[in-house]
């Protein structure tokens, strides 16, 4: 019998799956629930190959932490196997927390909690259940593990995580600028003193990663038409759950009708895990489907728009919009859709977004020199050094109703 099944991925080719823990690990309803999650969220609006979902990613994140481990070996740095199916564990995991349509949820129904943190949780209940094979996975994962770099392979500037998600969603997103030289990152990782380093060798890689994802940010994850979608979305789950509060609950399958109770805030954690961990895209997308025709007609209007692309207009401006600009814009929306003055608020919306290239702090990207000497990234590179000299990039975006 085989000791690995092979899955072919289009974006990083076949993958090793060893079996035993890791193939425990995906097998488990909590893993297998993020099949039905998709990585880009509402992007698909924008672009329609962008159907791929978090399974995929957490497979192909897990494919690149094998990849790198594999290069640090042959490179000299002694692993257990212990600790490598430790660091394959984390990164297989690192996503369980993460809730429908990408970010969307987060701050509606997750109690403050990032999805980090959800994961964590998630991670620690599921060492419950298999007695304990996971300790070790949660120590890396928490960066509590003596091997810092197996955490900076999880979490840092430059781990195996963005390194999937830029190259998974360039590729089905179409957005050729966001491609990464994955490969050849992973080729050049050093350890130096307990850190995950890049050789000096893999500047010009470095410095692509680093634009690519600002390339990615900007036309990708934060395209106006995306955001619009998310904010339709975020203010009809506002509407439902206002309307819970009032007793009038609409209809919503069993895991969404729970986060839209007023006793959500108040249940008990383990309960809450068990709802959450059954939520996914489905239960929004057949709620807003019936919302369509509910009897509250602010509900009814945003669900409308969501199912039927008529998303919020999109107005984008460098510096804050003035409060009485927005009030004027509040009250057009007022009495365009006949709706009270507070209702408006659900169908005027301003929201700031930014994304900074690079931050130059103790968690940068380090570059190791033939010498031995590490230097941060932004030392080496003129670019990169303009470019985390600047205030982050900042939009200001207001979103207002098609009457």
């Amino acid at each position: 019998m085989s000791s690995a099944t092979l899955i072919n991925d289009p974006v990083n080719g076949f993958t090793r799956i060893p079996r035993g823990l890791i193939t425990d690990i995906i097998a488990h309803p909590y893993f297998q629930r993020l099949g039905r999650i998709r990585q880009l969220g509402m992007s698909a609006l924008v672009y329609p190959g962008a159907q791929h979902t978090r399974f995929q990613h957490s497979l192909g994140a897990f494919h690149l932490m094998q990849e790198a481990l594999r290069v640090l070996v042959e490179k000299g740095q002694f692993l257990f196997d212990a600790e490598v199916e430790a660091a394959e564990t984390a990164i297989l995991l690192h996503d369980v927390g993460h809730g429908p349509f990408s970010h969307v949820l987060e701050g509606i129904f997750s109690r403050g909690l990032s999805h980090e943190d959800i994961s964590l949780r998630l991670m620690e209940r599921m060492n419950r259940q298999l007695e304990g094979r996971l300790a070790l996975a949660i120590k890396v994962f928490r960066g509590e593990y003596g091997a810092r770099y197996l955490h900076e392979l999880i979490s840092s500037q430059v781990d195996v995580d963005r390194l999937d998600y830029l190259s998974r969603d360039s590729f089905f997103s179409g957005v050729r600028e966001g491609s990464v030289g994955a490969a050849r990152i992973i080729k050049m990782m050093e350890v130096a003193d307990d850190r995950l380093a890049i050789n000096v060798k893999g500047l010009y890689s470095v410095e692509n990663y680093l634009m690519s994802r600002r390339v990615m940010y900007w036309q990708v994850y934060l395209h106006k038409t995306v955001v619009a979608a998310e904010e339709v979305l975020r203010q009809a789950l506002r509407r439902a759950k206002w309307l819970s509060m009032q007793g009038r609950m609409p209809f919503a399958p069993p895991a969404l009708a729970f986060f839209l109770a007023p006793s959500s805030h108040t249940s008990d954690e383990e309960l809450w895990l068990d709802r959450y961990a059954e939520l996914e895209d489905n239960d929004i997308l057949s709620a807003i489907k019936q919302w369509c025709h509910s009897e509250d007609a602010i509900l009814a209007h945003l669900a409308d728009s969501f199912v039927h692309r008529r998303l919020f207009r999109v107005e984008v401006s460098d510096v804050a919009f003035p409060e009485d600009y927005v009030a004027q814009r509040r009250e057009e929306a007022a009495a365009a859709l006949n709706v009270p003055m507070a209702a408006a608020d659900y169908f005027v919306r301003t929201e700031e977004v930014s994304n900074a290239l690079y931050r130059a702090d103790s968690e940068g990207i380090k570059l190791l020199f033939p010498d031995g000497t590490l230097r941060d990234v932004s030392e080496v590179s003129p670019v990169i050094r303009a470019y985390a000299a600047m205030p982050p990039d900042r939009k200001f975006y207001l979103f207002t109703p098609r009457t």
